[in-house]
């Protein structure tokens, strides 16, 4: 499984960029490019997905115990002719002091080389202390290459490639010169979802073309393929499909935040997903259960609320008893109003709060729930979660029911999430579906449940 760890010296050095454009550049020459992303990030793997034109899946220490990385990194990776792994902030950065969930980490338990992206602006003799540091930081990780990046023009690069050679062994297998058409618009949560940017693909074309041109390729695979054998442990067996479902997914410009994996489960679960235009679609599919991700409903504000149709077919069926997940902006729509810039506009009514946006986060970062027993799931366990969420939902009723307690994070009012309803659980932390502690399993219980109950 050739595989290559592409990281950086620190946050905002444009590896993300950088690997958008490897995926592209690599799949043009056609090769099969299979894009992972370390952490819990909804939106650079939407990108990476486009370049590479295969799924994109998260790795993170905090969603997953460490055998269900290696599985799915080994599950996704085996039909690719290189894999790459992006990862997030600087190699050695993480939550612990000790470095257990950095990318350093990630890196050693995939056992993948790394190449290491460095913004170059400004620097010159001062590259190479940097590269030696971070090789002798932790000798077991491997730094097998070098892009610089924002250069500024090519005696720059002839001076640090003198410098990186005269004192160190690392190989530069790419420069790339600081290039503004290089950059993708930014919004509040990050890049801007490549399901929403029109002209998403060719963006995506000239990026890969700008970093064929300047990084060499054909040295990236020799690394990818310089990896050791990777073998993952077996995956625990799971019981034969029960029957089949039909659960309608919020997809579109305004929602779109699902893990690549969550939705794989769903299908091998025998679940057929009916994908919802919530913008455009005028009726609500014959569907067993419903789910709306996250994504930026505040964006399409005045189209949600236009569509009244749809928003009263919504309400009326959770108000029959549909079950329905939904996550931040999903809990959004399903609220009675959402004001940003000014305006305030009606959304579905179900969750009989207001949202809010504010110009700063309010809930932001790992998270962690614990069922307060209530909860209509009858989940026990401890829950990792991550929110990033600029609202805030206000005026719930006192005696709204929640199905967990907030014990790191923010949630929907700093101690509780998940407002339950009907048989709609809605909350502004996003949790990984996938797994013993997933909201996949106890969501098609209950859907199952419901639809039996409705055949009697």
């Amino acid at each position: 499984m050739p595989r290559v760890f592409i990281s950086a010296a620190h946050k905002s050095s444009g590896k993300t960029t950088l690997t958008l454009g490897l995926c592209a550049a690599l799949h043009a020459r056609g090769h099969a490019v299979q894009p992972f992303k370390k952490g819990p990030d909804y939106i650079d793997p939407l990108w990476l997905g486009m370049a590479s034109q295969r799924p994109c899946y998260n790795l993170d220490f905090h969603m997953m115990l460490r055998d269900e990385i290696e599985q799915q990194f080994a599950h996704a990776a085996a039909s690719a002719r290189i894999s790459l792994i992006e990862g997030n902030k600087g190699l050695y950065d993480g939550l612990d002091l000790d470095g257990s969930n950095s990318n350093a980490a990630l890196a050693k338990l995939l056992g993948a080389p790394v190449v290491l992206v460095i913004d170059a602006r400004g620097m010159t003799r001062g590259v190479a202390p940097l590269i030696l540091g971070y090789q002798a930081f932790d000798p077991e990780i491997r730094i097998a290459g070098v892009i610089l990046n924002n250069l500024g023009g090519s005696r720059h690069e002839s001076k640090l490639r003198a410098v990186i050679e005269h004192y160190t062994d690392v190989e530069v297998i790419g420069a790339v010169q600081h290039d503004a058409s290089l950059q993708i618009a930014e919004r509040h949560l990050g890049l801007v979802p490549a399901n929403e940017q029109g002209a998403a693909r060719a963006r995506i074309q000239h990026v890969g073309e700008r970093v064929a041109a300047q990084v060499d390729l054909d040295r990236l695979l020799a690394i990818g393929d310089s990896a050791p054998a990777f073998s993952a442990p077996l995956p625990t067996d799971t019981a034969a499909p029960a029957e089949r479902l039909r659960i309608g997914i919020a997809h579109d410009q305004a929602f779109g935040f699902y893990y690549s994996e969550d939705l794989d489960t769903l299908r091998a679960a025998n679940v057929e997903l009916v994908d919802i235009d919530t913008l455009h679609a005028q009726a609500l599919p014959e569907v067993d259960g419903l789910i709306i991700g996250g994504g930026f409903p505040e964006v399409f504000m005045a189209e949600l609320e236009a569509n009244a149709p749809l928003r009263t077919r919504i309400r009326h069926a959770i108000e029959a008893g549909l079950p329905a997940y939904a996550e931040c902006g999903g809990l959004m729509y399903l609220s009675k109003s959402l004001s940003w810039q000014g305006q305030t506009r009606q959304m579905v009514g179900v969750v009989p709060g207001e949202t809010v946006m504010h110009e700063r986060p309010v809930g932001r970062g790992y998270a962690r729930l614990q069922p307060t027993g209530d909860d209509r799931w009858q989940e026990t366990a401890s829950i990792p979660a991550h929110e990033f969420h600029y609202s805030s939902l206000e005026n719930l009723p006192a005696d709204s029911m929640y199905a967990y307690q907030v014990t790191r994070g923010h949630g929907i009012d700093g101690q509780h999430d998940g407002y339950q309803r009907h048989n709609l659980l809605a909350g502004y932390v996003h949790r990984r579906g996938t797994g013993a502690q997933g909201w996949i399993a106890p969501f098609l219980k209950q859907v199952r449940a419901h639809k039996a109950r409705a055949t009697d």
